[in-house]
């Protein structure tokens, strides 16, 4: 059997943290958590399950954060995984399964996501993907950035069959429009850091349209319903935001250029 490191990146996640920790008890060989700052009892609840545990004093971005504890595991094999997931069973064993195999040729694993919504789990649309989340440490690296980093590996990657990465992200529906603002402004930052064009501010209506089509037509979105439509319409606004921020900044450096 190969070892085991989950790592978590945390910040005042009291309300939701323990399902994540009780899913990984007895299953991670080493559990890992950098926490920003928490002012609630996460650390606290985090040092029940575990003692490596680290408090960081800045907030570095999502990319950065994870690479901290990525170069704290010290297993065969890591498994990222947020404070608001946690793993099913079925999961679980299929992930036993797989790290026992004497002849694995993978080097990272997809998981498949079961978003909860309302206390209902999604299962197509946006909740259709599978990140990859579980990986052998040696090679591996995380991206550093601010948003939505991911795993580097070089290598074959599968998705697992069976179970899923259980992710109970919203707390609220002002959560949930906050953090898709929030998601949006920074990856508009990150492009125009990047000088990746915009293309206009009707090329975002194209984008938002376009979201919109692939997350409630072709990723069978409406057959989750009213939550479905929902999150469709969310993640449409989420994508017009990215590129009209993108669109604005472009002006505003072009209207500073013409003042000079």
């Amino acid at each position: 059997m190969r070892t085991l490191s989950a790592l978590i990146i945390s910040k005042n996640e009291e309300d939701r943290i323990v399902p994540c920790f009780e899913s990984l008890k007895g299953f991670a060989d080493e559990i890992i958590l950098f926490d920003s700052g928490s002012t609630d009892k996460t650390v606290e609840i985090a040092k029940q399950y575990t003692d490596k545990v680290w408090v960081t004093e800045d907030w570095p971005g999502d990319g950065f954060q994870k690479a901290r504890a990525l170069e704290q595991a010290s297993c065969d094999w890591v498994l990222i995984i947020d404070a608001d997931e946690y793993l099913d069973d079925e999961m679980k064993d299929e992930i036993r399964v797989q790290l026992s195999d004497p002849n694995l040729e993978e080097v990272a694993f997809k998981l498949p996501w079961g978003n909860l919504i309302l206390g209902k789990q999604m299962r197509h649309g946006r909740s259709s993907r599978a990140p990859k989340r579980l990986f052998k440490r040696e090679g591996a690296s995380i991206t550093k950035v601010v948003v939505h980093a991911h795993v580097e590996t070089e290598g074959k990657v599968s998705t697992l069959k069976r179970g899923y990465l259980m992710h109970n992200s919203l707390r609220g529906f002002d959560h949930l429009t906050e953090k898709t603002r929030v998601y949006a402004w920074e990856t508009t930052k990150k492009y125009h850091k990047n000088k990746k064009p915009s293309l206009g501010v009707y090329f975002a209506v194209v984008r938002s349209i376009w979201t919109f089509f692939l997350i409630y037509v072709i990723r069978l979105g409406f057959l989750d319903g009213s939550r479905g439509l929902l999150m469709a319409m969310t993640f449409a606004q989420a994508s017009f935001n990215k590129y009209a921020g993108l669109w604005y900044l472009e002006q505003e450096e072009k209207l500073k250029k013409n003042k000079k």
